[in-house]
Order: structure tokens, then C-alpha cells, then sequence
């Protein structure tokens, strides 16, 4: 079930917390929602779920491009960990989730059990930013929820082995079918705030991944992804060489999560944790 919270400006943002057990917080990618993670419930072991639609996503109230940053992204994560009484969560985090689980490992990691990237490190390659920059923010040209799942494999070319049926699942996650066409199921602003933060110099991510030492890692690649290159792999283990890590073969920016590779990964991290 859906709840809600107030976070300490006001925004209305949306929850679920299910099951009893370590406590996993979810963290979803740029412009998705808590229900990114639907694929791994059924392979985990028993936890206590917990997930968020960030401000301006699914459920949670649209706040203005402004506010749509990683560092109010993890306040509202800290402050969503206060209202439930959470001391310590582990953190899987996908593409934009684990960017704000980072920046938690060096600005809270008191609050952190340990930390799961999905497809996502301290250095985000060119190619991958840039098929973002083309999409965020813009309703497809698509018009029924069927037409664009067909079209899925096309604008998805480093997956493989993926059925028709799986295609639509996620497009119904992506878009919201109305009589006008296939509407984005968060605000268009995110555009602005995204393009934004990816305005002059590149920022040294290094030293937040740095910030988890001590705390266990793990890292799941989609092997064709166009986000995270082996080189950024590679940097990441020689700093944290005790890394659980996982390359999911047919699969790009990002991996669903109920690869058999992936659920070996996750269920390690969180033995790790435990």
C-alpha cells in the first residue's frame, strides 16, 4: 500500500514500507518510480522493504525543477528514514539512486548498513548521459502503451532475451495512456533541473565512493551498459577490492534485477550487511 509523508518543506511524498527484517531501502533511477524494484521482491529473502517515488515522480507531490537535486533527493531520504523510526538501512540504489546513496556514505554514513549500485559508479560515460539528455522530460511521440512496448527492443539495443510480456510491464511504469497519447509519469521539469546539473566542469564523484569504506559494497552491472565502462569497474574494485560485483550479460542501462547473476549479488550484499 501507498502512504505518504511530509517532508520538512512541505512536499507530500510518497512510500511503501512491507515485510519485517533488515531494513533495504530502494532508491529508483532518474525519472522512475518505487515500483522499478517489483521484479527482485519475490527473489529476496526476508527483509523490510522499503521504498520512495522521489518529489516530482509517481505518487510524490511536483515541486519545481529547483528542488530536484541529489542533495535534496537524500535529505528526503534521510527524512523519510526519520519518520519510520530507521536508524541504519541497507541502500540498493539504481542509476540516480545510487548517486544519492553515495553522497549518504559521505554526508550520513551512520544512517547506511551498506550500499548497492545498479549500473551506476563515480564516473558516468558520455554515451549514456546524452540517450538521457534526448528522452528526459518528453512525452513520446507513441500513442498507446502497446505501440511503444513493440517498439522497446529498437531504443533498447543492449538488451537481449527480453519477452514482449516484460517490454510492457515496464512501459506501463513509464507512461500513464490518455486520449491526447502517452503521458511521462513525472514532471517535465526534471528536464531542466537534469540538463542543469550536467552544465560546466564534470564533478570528482571519487571520493564518495571512497566515503563507503568500511561498509559493504556491491555493484551490478548491466554488461552492455553505455553509463558505467569496465575502466569505472575496474577504478571502483582497486578501491574496494572486497566489492560484490555481478555483470549481467544481455543487458544494458539498467538490469531488472531478477537476473539470476544479480539476485546472487543482491542476496551476498545483504548477507554482507546482515
Amino acid at each position: 500500500m501507498i502512504q505518504f509523508f511530509t517532508a520538512s518543506d512541505g512536499a507530500r511524498l510518497a512510500f511503501r514500507d512491507e515485510g519485517n527484517g533488515l531494513p533495504l531501502l530502494c532508491l529508483a533511477g532518474l525519472t522512475r518510480t518505487m515500483a522499478d524494484f517489483d521484479y527482485m521482491i519475490p527473489h529476496l529473502p526476508p527483509v523490510r522493504l522499503i521504498r520512495m517515488d522521489y518529489r516530482g515522480r509517481g505518487a510524490s507531490q511536483w515541486t519545481g525543477a529547483a528542488s530536484y537535486t541529489v542533495p535534496q533527493e537524500g535529505k528526503d531520504v534521510l527524512e523519510l528514514l526519520d519518520h519510520l523510526g530507521v536508524a541504519k538501512a541497507a541502500v540498493l540504489g539504481t542509476s540516480r539512486g545510487g548517486l544519492i546513496g553515495m553522497m549518504l556514505a559521505a554526508v550520513a554514513k551512520e544512517r547506511l548498513l551498506g550500499l548497492c549500485l545498479n549500473d551506476v559508479g563515480p564516473e558516468i560515460a558520455r554515451p549514456g548521459l546524452e540517450r538521457i539528455f534526448d528522452y528526459v522530460g518528453r512525452n513520446p511521440s507513441t500513442r498507446t502503451l502497446a505501440e511503444i512496448a513493440e517498439r522497446m527492443p529498437r531504443y533498447n539495443p543492449g538488451f537481449a532475451d527480453v519477452p514482449a510480456s516484460r517490454w510492457l510491464e515496464e512501459v506501463t511504469k513509464f507512461y500513464t495512456e490518455t486520449p491526447a497519447g502517452l503521458k511521462i509519469t513525472y514532471d517535465p521539469a526534471l528536464r531542466e533541473a537534469f540538463l542543469a546539473a550536467f552544465q560546466g566542469p564534470p564533478v570528482d564523484l571519487w571520493p564518495l565512493w571512497e566515503a563507503t569504506a568500511g561498509l559493504p559494497v556491491a555493484l551490478i552491472r548491466g554488461a552492455n551498459s553505455d553509463l558505467l565502462t569496465p575502466e569505472t569497474v575496474a577504478g571502483m574494485q582497486r578501491r574496494r577490492p572486497d566489492m560484490i560485483f555481478a555483470d549481467v550479460p544481455d543487458r544494458a542501462h539498467v538490469p531488472f534485477l531478477d537476473e539470476p547473476e544479480a539476485v546472487a549479488a543482491l542476496r551476498a550484499f545483504l548477507r554482507a550487511c546482515a
